[in-house]
C-alpha cells in the first residue's frame, strides 16, 4: 500500500468519522491521521476537556439534549479551524445541523460495523452512558436500527471487517477516499 503524501496539505477537507460506538472511529481515526500526517481530533474528548467532565457525567448532570447542543458547538469549531481526521460521537450524525456542517466543510465517512462486531467491542466497557440499561445488547440493537438511516447519509461508507487490523481499516478508508475523489491532495 503506497503511503499518501504527508503534511497538513494531505487533506483538502476534514474527514469526519461517523458510526456507532465500537465501530472504531477513534482507533482507526488515529491510525488514519498518522498515515496522512494530519491532526487527529475527537469531538467527545474536546467536549470533556471544555467541560472538565466525562461524557457520562455530562449526561447524568445535564441530560442528553444539553450534551448534544455542546457537541454541535464543538464539531462546528473543529470543522472551522482544522483539516484533520475528526472522530465524532456515535449520536453526533443524527443531528441535521451536524450532518450539514460536516457536508459543507468536510466529508463524513461511515465506519459501518455489524451488531455482533459492535457488541464484542463495547460489552465490557462501562464508559457508554447509553448502554447503562437492563439489557445493553437489546439497547445497542435498537440504537443500531434507529441510527443506520442517518449514517447511511454519509458521503463515504466503509464496511468494517472483524479480522482486519486497525491499520488495515485505515488503508480501507484511504482507498474509499481515493475512490470518492476530491478529498486527498493527490486527487487531481
Amino acid at each position: 500500500m503506497a503511503q499518501v503524501a504527508g503534511g497538513a496539505g494531505a487533506l483538502k477537507k476534514t474527514v469526519a468519522l461517523v458510526g456507532m460506538m465500537g465501530a472504531g472511529k477513534t482507533a482507526v481515526g488515529k491510525a488514519l491521521a498518522a498515515r496522512l500526517d494530519v491532526p487527529f481530533l475527537d469531538s467527545d474528548a474536546e467536549i470533556e476537556k471544555a467541560a472538565d467532565r466525562t461524557i457520562a457525567e455530562i449526561f447524568t448532570d445535564h441530560g442528553e439534549a444539553f450534551f448534544r447542543s455542546r457537541e454541535s458547538e464543538v464539531i462546528g469549531r473543529l470543522l472551522e479551524n482544522h483539516r484533520a481526521i475528526l472522530s465524532t460521537g456515535g449520536g453526533a450524525f443524527l443531528s441535521e445541523v451536524n450532518r450539514e456542517m460536516i457536508a459543507e466543510k468536510g466529508v463524513a465517512v461511515w465506519l459501518k460495523a455489524d451488531l455482533d462486531l459492535l457488541w464484542n467491542r463495547v460489552k465490557h466497557k462501562s464508559t457508554r452512558p447509553l448502554l447503562r440499561t437492563e439489557n445493553p445488547y437489546e439497547t445497542l440493537k435498537n440504537l443500531v436500527a434507529a441510527r443506520e438511516p442517518f449514517y447511511a447519509q454519509a458521503g463515504v461508507v466503509v464496511e468494517a471487517e472483524p479480522k482486519l487490523s486497525i491499520e488495515g481499516m485505515a488503508d480501507k478508508v484511504v482507498e474509499a477516499l481515493r475512490a470518492h475523489g476530491g478529498i486527498l491532495e493527490e486527487d487531481q
